[in-house]
């Protein structure tokens, strides 16, 4: 693993876990905004597995926004997200209104710790790793949480919604 850090800034999803007193560890790095992808840059940057570092996308589903958390090593599918939620169709949301209703930043969107809570999904393979990795909140810096416990203070429905 990376080395993990105590303290971070006071992210709204730092701030959210530290009020839930659930274990957690952050990891920084140094953020290259010419890298091509935020999650593989993570990866790369911090010497964990893609599959074990998880992206937060943003879709509307029939008109709902909808939180998809997704291993970085593989895409989402809307079609799957769509069905998890009891929905006929997604696509991503427009990249304004995700930042507007989550109060991050594209890149920095956490599943924690949002402006507005969204109805999440966390695909099923978060479930074979003891811990994950998603976004704290700012591009940059990781949050490692167990998948249990995401689920829990996100309300999220574990599906398979990934595809590799």
């Amino acid at each position: 693993m990376a080395k993990k850090t105590k303290q971070a800034a006071g992210t709204p999803a730092i701030v959210a876990l530290t009020a839930a007193g659930v274990p957690f560890s952050t990891h920084a790095y140094e953020h290259d905004p010419a890298h091509p992808s935020y999650g593989e840059e993570a990866a790369e940057a911090l010497g964990i597995s893609p599959a074990q570092i998880f992206k937060t996308l943003v879709a509307d589903v029939d008109g709902v926004l909808t939180v998809a958390v997704v291993p970085v090593s593989g895409s989402l599918d809307l079609k799957a997200l769509a069905a998890a939620v009891g929905g006929k169709r997604a696509v991503m949301a427009d990249p304004a209104a995700a930042e507007r209703t989550t109060g991050y930043v594209l890149g920095g969107i956490s599943p924690l710790g949002q402006r507005k809570r969204l109805r999440t999904v966390l695909d099923a393979s978060a479930s074979a790793h003891a811990t994950i990795c998603v976004s704290a909140g700012r591009r940059g810096l990781e949050v490692e949480l167990s998948p249990a416990d995401l689920a829990a203070l996100t309300g999220a429905v574990p599906a398979p919604i990934a595809r590799s």
